[in-house]
């Protein structure tokens, strides 16, 4: 069963009808670890462990990935963490507006944001809301081995933006 589902799931590329929209999130296919810091806890808080891992899913025409903080080699039955999640991010790409329609779900914290993520030249931004405050997650620094994740919530003022969560991923050795 299991890999009847897996095998029907994911898929070895994007599908041809996503053209140069495909660039958007092909460059971090593939699993990454890396470093959390949670600003929202204020100055001095531990760094801590996450992975993420990304695949092309539903024939091609879709990107989904997994989020763990902290990383599975971490986790223990009754630790608590001041971050704990473990969710996933679908994300489908959208004509009409140009953008990857993109719903994040984690059922340990019951957080769900829906946001619409485009190329910026090199980096990925995502735009959306959470708890009806506007939220943008960037992906940035995106090397062959590495990249730079950054969620911000806009303040009060409506125009400044304040750095909320900062993750540093190289690429998983395995």
């Amino acid at each position: 069963m299991q890999d009847l589902f897996s095998e029907t799931l994911l898929a070895g590329g994007p599908h041809p009808s996503l053209g140069e929209h495909a660039r958007t999130y092909e460059r971090i296919i593939g699993s990454w670890v890396g470093e959390l810091h949670n600003h929202m806890l204020g100055p001095g808080v531990p760094v801590a462990s996450v992975e993420a891992h990304f695949a092309w899913v539903l024939a091609g025409r879709a990107v989904q990935d997994v989020w763990i903080t902290p990383a599975r080699s971490e986790r223990s039955p009754g630790s608590k963490a001041s971050l704990d999640w473990y969710g996933s991010t679908l994300r489908v790409f959208e004509p009409a507006s140009g953008g990857w329609r993109s719903v994040w779900t984690d059922p340990v914290s019951q957080l769900r944001i829906e946001l619409l993520g485009r190329s910026q030249g090199d980096d990925i931004v995502q735009i959306g809301t959470r708890g009806g405050r506007p939220i943008r997650w960037t992906f940035s620094q995106i090397r062959t081995e590495s990249f730079v994740w950054e969620g911000h919530i806009l303040n009060a003022d409506g125009k400044t933006w304040e750095l909320e969560v900062e993750m540093r991923f190289r690429r998983s050795p395995r």
